[in-house]
């Protein structure tokens, strides 16, 4: 059923600058809202129009136009013919599982000052000490304008606890209590300024115009290159960064007539439960309101959804040379040996024997190789916003994704060939053949 070939690691001029520009994007993204101003741009770039979600679409509104919403945004191409073809969505998340810093969070222990901090997510947590740490985010001001900021620089550490007062750390492993180990310390002598003063200068802003802000410490080390053949990538926030980035990509390289759609939410770390997660109504209503400005009654809209494909890009776990034991050996996929696509029949991916057949056409157009993941019986597998997408529109959904290791590391790692596959693989999907 599957393309199956080996991985060639040699990457000419073209793919070279592909790779960079996916190291760029990460590093320029740090949070959610980032990556939606990134994003943003790039659209606005290329022709497309930012529609208000505060008005109604009209005609013109169909063509190329996008709409954000927080830490997400949706964007499309020829939307007029949807009721004619249904839309293609490749879907993704723009957040990363972290620390997020504590409203009041200044904090004091002896002569050290700290910062209080919220878990957010399912990070792994041991990752997150001695890294040299940012902090970024954004606020937004009393006129209702967002102001997105990125430390320059390290602020930040969160110090492990040295062996000579914890000697049996290696081997009965390392206990962290999240409300006592994890806060970082950023000054030391008496408290001169609060962290709403520190964010304020960041965004060059008083504090009286601030009306309220998130914030969250990020690791310092920029994406690299890695590897004996420079085989891999190493860096923060892979997932589920490499599935925005692919999507746009081959969204803007998409050069056909057809219903077109990128869908990149906010708060799958935390399960989609919000306004701006794909467990909210943000898809479900831009698509009928782009039906609607294209003269289809509601009737044709919910038509036009059965004759509609998702595809929900969301990163695997690639199999651990250290812990075979804890992959399904058969289902197990390796870096650079292509676009995995997961499955999971109690429903934690959307994955169907139906909804495979436009990936395994894209996949054969674009000469991209397609490999599965299924976890062992007594492993659960977690989850992604395929499932929560094809219950709230009731539209074919698959789950693919590029196969990485260290998965909510503040340090993850994948294969230089994957970023490449997996926008190879959406823009045959786009196409449509």
């Amino acid at each position: 059923m599957f393309i199956f070939r080996s991985a060639s690691l040699t990457v000419g001029n073209q793919q070279t600058a592909m790779i960079n520009r996916f190291l760029e994007h990460i590093d320029a993204c740090p949070t959610a809202h980032h990556v939606v101003d990134r994003a943003s741009g790039l659209l606005g770039a290329n022709g497309f129009t930012h529609v208000s979600l505060n008005s109604p679409f009209i005609a013109s509104d169909l063509d190329q136009g996008f709409v954000v919403s927080g830490g997400s945004i949706i964007a499309w191409k020829n939307a007029k013919s949807i009721a004619e073809h249904g839309m293609r969505i490749v879907g993704a998340h723009t957040d990363s599982p972290g620390l997020h810093i504590k409203p009041n969070p200044d904090t004091q222990t002896l002569n050290w000052q700290q910062l209080q901090v919220e878990v957010y997510g399912g990070p792994l947590l041991n990752s997150w000490l001695d890294r040299d740490l940012a902090i970024a985010g954004h606020v937004v001001l009393r006129d209702g304008t967002t102001s997105l900021f990125s430390s320059s620089g390290s602020v930040a550490r969160i110090p492990q606890l040295a062996i000579h007062l914890d000697r049996e750390v290696n081997d009965k492993g390392l206990l962290l209590n999240r409300h006592q180990h994890l806060s970082p310390i950023w000054a030391t002598g008496k408290m001169k300024h609060s962290f709403e003063t520190w964010i304020a200068h960041q965004n060059s802003v008083s504090e009286s115009q601030i009306a309220s802000w998130s914030a969250q410490l990020v690791d310092t080390q920029k994406a690299q290159i890695i590897g004996r053949e420079s085989e891999f990538v190493a860096s923060s926030r892979i997932d589920n960064q490499i599935s925005c980035w692919a999507a746009i990509s081959a969204l803007l390289a998409n050069a056909g007539n057809k219903p077109l759609m990128v869908a990149l939410f906010d708060h799958e770390e935390v399960g989609s439960q919000s306004s701006t997660g794909a467990g909210g109504p943000l898809l479900e209503h831009v698509l009928e309101r782009l039906a609607s400005a294209a003269g289809s009654s509601r009737p044709e809209f919910l038509a036009s959804l059965q004759k509609s494909h998702c595809v929900s890009a969301d990163n695997a776990h690639a199999v651990h040379p250290n812990y075979t034991d804890r992959h399904e050996l058969n289902n197990a996929p390796c870096v650079n040996e292509g676009i995995v696509v997961k499955n999971n029949v109690n429903q934690r991916y959307a994955t169907s024997p139906s909804s495979i057949v436009p990936i395994v056409h894209a996949a054969s157009t674009a000469g991209v190789a397609l490999q599965t993941f299924s976890s062992r019986n007594n492993i659960a597998c977690g989850s992604t916003i395929g499932p929560i997408t094809a219950t709230r529109l009731g539209i074919e959904t698959i789950d693919i994704g590029v196969p990485q290791l260290s998965m909510h590391s503040i340090r993850e790692m994948c294969g230089t060939k994957d970023p490449l596959d997996l926008v190879a693989l959406l823009t045959a999907y786009f196409e449509r053949n």
